[in-house]
């Protein structure tokens, strides 16, 4: 059974880092500071990795800060911060539509920075000028992963999704006039994207693009380490193999 640290207002999973390589995350709005303070409390006492308290206001931040040493905080990502791990080599490239799409974009770039990813973003390549996504195309082939983050009609996931190999995370953003629907119109868009094996994330959640790209990442982890672990499993039985044919042939 889980581990679950009880703190009255809160069941804290504890095992979440033995489970899926990152302790819970905390989402800030609806909580006091008094209560963030105590999950975070209890986190950091229990688990080794990063924690994170996402959609975190200033004030907020500065309270829990005051009460708990050690933390930064990113207001334009509004992410709360503890022990970030190490940049690993896997990188993710957050591509944003357009200025408007900031917010998001930033959220995801913190959060996929704070898991280890080794991330970086290029902004306003919103396919109302082509051009603009076109002289980015190398490094977005470069990425072992691309995030889009677009409002509107979200029509960069499919003409990412077109250019590179690898996987492509979409988030649907709530910017845009009336017909965008606050983010439907995009959200359903990237969902029938003619590129195929765009995944897509909800509304404005730049943390569930990054916490997805985490997961492809870990997958990628344990499928070098299982290869690893095959190829030095062979080179033992290749000489073996070859110390008995010998032996056989004296």
């Amino acid at each position: 059974m889980s581990e679950v640290l009880n703190l009255g207002f809160a069941r804290v999973d504890l095992d979440r880092e033995a489970r899926q390589g990152l302790p819970e995350v905390v989402y800030g709005p609806g909580k006091t500071p008094e209560q963030i303070t105590g999950i975070v409390t209890g986190l950091l006492a229990h688990n080794t990795g990063p924690v994170l308290v996402t959609r975190v206001d200033p004030e907020t931040a500065d309270a829990v800060r005051a009460s708990v040493g050690g933390g930064t905080y990113d207001a334009e990502a509004r992410l709360l911060l503890w022990r970030p791990a190490a940049t690993g080599e896997f990188s993710v490239l957050v591509a944003a539509a357009g200025t408007s799409d900031r917010p998001v974009a930033a959220e995801a770039v913190a959060v996929a920075t704070a898991v280890g990813l080794d991330t970086s973003a290029v902004h306003d390549v919103g396919v109302a000028g082509l051009d603009r996504v076109l002289q980015v195309r190398d490094r977005l082939r470069a990425a072992d992963a691309v995030i889009v983050v677009a409002g509107m009609e979200g029509a960069l996931a499919s003409v990412v999704g077109g250019l590179v190999r690898a996987p492509v995370v979409a988030v649907p953003v709530s910017t845009g006039y009336g017909a965008s629907l606050e983010g439907v119109t995009a959200l359903l868009a990237m969902h029938a994207s003619c590129a195929a094996g765009v995944s897509v994330v909800n509304i404005d959640s730049g943390f569930s693009a990054a916490m997805a790209v985490h997961r492809i990442a870990q997958g990628h982890r344990t499928a070098q380490d299982h290869r690893g672990t095959q190829d030095h499993r062979g080179t033992q039985d290749h000489g073996g193999s070859q110390a008995q044919d010998h032996g056989g042939t004296r």
